[in-house]
């Protein structure tokens, strides 16, 4: 039996974040006030007292389920990981928690890869949509017959793949996928393409962040995004965090990989049960829960 614990990305983010593990753990309070510190604003004022808008700033949101998860993490009695993983962001999340990177330097990667996103949204406007009850190969195949940038983008769960473009292409997208049969096809509350070509300008904007950086050899396997295997390595871990940004987050295959490898429990780490909610569909007799500090 072996033990994985994973962590959520953006848009698991909910107004009060963080407050009670403030209030109630000694742990905490230094880390956030820390946190404050390093960004330069009070990032904590946003947390515990923001609205769902406030929230919803990229700049905010990424270091915001950042620090909920890691802090959340770091109150854990006992907390030793056989293996971890995060989706999407929270693949930062997860190298701080098996001490690839100290808390701070991974703090200041979130913060690079928020405002990177955010300048890459606003050169070129772009969405995402999720398209539910299609199987995957149907999906990818017909975002190759639109003429505009669509791609597979974040593979979460068996019938459940959010895809990734230009505004006109996922339009497209969304009208071609009702036809083919999905149950829905969803556009999605978000600033831009996220893993998809149109986030180049950030991948390359944050690779110089990130090689820059120290990477230490971790104490667990990390299962990544993009290879949706374990990793050890600190250089090829570096590698794919880079290629993360415009490749698609396999969460379906990194949870499949973990439960290969023997994992049979797997605890969330952060705000909200999405991640919970989708392994249950990935693996049903995985046993998971959610972390309490």
């Amino acid at each position: 039996m072996k033990k994985a614990y994973v962590f959520p990305g953006q848009g698991a983010q909910f107004p009060g974040m963080g407050s009670d593990i403030y209030q109630s753990n000694e742990i905490a309070k230094p880390l956030f006030d820390r946190a404050n510190e390093i960004l330069g604003f009070e990032i904590t004022k946003t947390m515990f007292e923001g609205s769902p808008d406030d929230l919803k700033q990229t700049k905010v949101t990424q270091p915001a389920v950042f620090l909920h998860s890691v802090i959340l993490s770091k109150t854990i009695p006992g907390f030793s990981p056989d293996m971890v993983a995060g989706h999407s962001l929270g693949e930062l999340s997860a190298l701080v928690a098996n001490n690839t990177l100290t808390f701070e330097d991974g703090l200041k990667l979130v913060y690079k890869r928020a405002l990177a996103m955010q300048n890459a949204c606003e050169q070129n406007p772009s969405t995402m949509a999720a398209i539910l009850g299609l199987e995957d190969h149907i999906v990818e195949d017909a975002c190759t017959q639109i003429d505009d940038v669509v791609v597979a983008a974040n593979y979460n769960c068996p019938g459940q793949l959010v895809i990734s473009g230009s505004n006109e292409g996922i339009e497209k997208a969304c009208i071609l996928m009702k036809g083919l049969g999905a149950k829905r096809a969803l556009p999605l509350p978000v600033g831009g393409a996220f893993h998809s070509p149109l986030m180049e300008p950030a991948r390359a904007e944050l690779q110089a962040a990130i090689e820059s950086t120290d990477f230490a050899t971790p104490s667990c396997p990390i299962y990544q995004n993009v290879p949706a295997s374990a990793v050890s390595d600190p250089m090829i871990i570096k590698e794919n965090l880079i290629a993360q940004l415009t490749a698609p987050v396999r969460w379906t295959q990194s949870v499949q990989s973990m439960v290969d490898d023997g994992a049979t429990h797997f605890t969330e780490v952060g705000p909200g049960k999405v991640l919970s909610g989708l392994i249950k569909k990935i693996h049903r007799e995985a046993e998971v829960d959610q972390a309490t500090a």
